[in-house]
This record gives structure tokens, sequence and C-alpha cells, in this order.
């Protein structure tokens, strides 16, 4: 009886070892494979400098999926006011709308800024609107070369996503995330476009943001 007993056990274990065998090599085919893992959004990247200054920024500004306060700090202090140093934290929508233009239309390497935030006493100076968006720190003049500047600006016309001022004989685009409107040098071709916005969320208490923000006040005495 126990010699049957022990035949019986083996005749069972054999199948299962068999079948353990078989499923060796696919089990560790599947281990050689990579392991698939969710990739966001890339972060976005500028090369800029104040051209009147001579500061620059260069690095992600934003991790694809929420700006980088530390570095919005860096981009306050260079796109400070050119004639006092003051500073506004500068705001994120009109850095999206200078990189989304780059963007789409091909431009690389580093931007070059004729203003970026301007006191009421500098804008008066250069004789800027009275509700310029430079006096939030929401807007970028940017120099482009003749030869691409029509199609800059074409480019940021098209995408609908703040003010865009076309001034073709003084060599700069200008770009804002206030209300969609153009004036300038502006194709007669070009349609109006009024680009989706996602909704704006409550903002809410951002202690690394706080911090930021006081490190580059510092920066800035």
């Amino acid at each position: 009886m126990a010699m049957k007993r022990r035949a019986l056990l083996l005749g069972a274990a054999a199948p299962a070892a068999l079948a353990i065998g078989a499923a060796g090599p696919a089990l560790a085919a599947r281990r050689e494979q990579p392991v698939r893992r969710f990739r966001g959004p890339p972060p976005r990247r500028l090369q800029l400098k104040h051209a009147h200054t001579g500061n620059r920024f260069s690095g992600p500004y934003h991790d694809g999926r929420t700006v980088d306060p530390i570095a919005m700090a860096d981009l306050s202090v260079v796109l400070a006011d050119s004639r006092t140093g003051a500073m506004r934290p500068f705001d994120p929508r009109a850095i999206d709308v200078l990189w989304e233009v780059g963007q789409k239309a091909g431009a690389a390497g580093e931007f070059l800024i004729f203003s970026g935030y301007r006191t009421p006493e500098t804008n008066a100076l250069v004789d800027g609107a009275g509700d310029s968006q430079h006096l939030r720190a929401a807007a970028l003049d940017v120099f482009v070369p003749a030869e691409r500047l029509a199609a800059f600006g074409e480019v940021a016309l098209r995408l609908g996503l703040g003010g865009v001022g076309i001034y073709a004989e003084r060599g700069f685009v200008h770009l804002d995330s206030g209300p969609v409107r153009r004036w300038g040098d502006i194709p007669a071709d070009v349609p109006m476009v009024v680009a989706a916005r996602p909704a704006q969320r409550p903002a809410r208490p951002d202690p690394l943001a706080r911090m930021a923000e006081a490190w580059a006040a510092t920066r800035g005495r």
C-alpha cells in the first residue's frame, strides 16, 4: 500500500513539474521585458535674457503639471523693471504664452526681452498704455529677427492666448496674458482667435510659493 501511495504521489507531481518547467521560460521572458511606466508631460524650459540688464534665466520653469515657484522667483528677478530694479511676482500665464508661441513658431535658443515688468514711472517714461499689462508683470516685449518676425507674430495671433502687438520697425513682438486683443503691424488675413482657457481654481495658500517670493524680494535688495 505504501508503494502504491508513493507511486500515485509521484505520478501526480510529474504533470505539475512539467507545467512549472514549461512556464519557466515564459516567466523569465516576462521578467526581461522592460517595465512600462506612465510618463507625464515633459518639463517646459526657457532661455531668456533681459536686453537692458543682461540678467538671464535658463532651465525648466514648469514640471509639465504646474509651475516651479523657485524658477518663477528667478524669472521675476530677470524680468524686473530695468530702470529701478523693482520686482513684482511675474504672471506664470505670460511665461506660458511665450513658451507656447516659441514652441509653435519653432523658435530655438535664447529669447531677448526688451521689457518685462514696469513700474508706473517707467511705463510713463516709455509712453506705455495707462492700463499696460507690463504694470501687472504680465507682459513681455520679445525681440525677433526681421526675417522671422512676421511668422512669429502670426503664430501668436492665431493662438489667441492674450494681447499681441507687432512692432516690425522696432523689431519686437509684445505678448501678454491679458484679454485677447491686437494692434500694430497686423496681417490683414489673420483672423481674430480667442483660445479657450481652463477654469481657474481658487488659489490656495502655498508655503513654497510664499518662500520663493520672499527669497526673490531678498535678492532684489
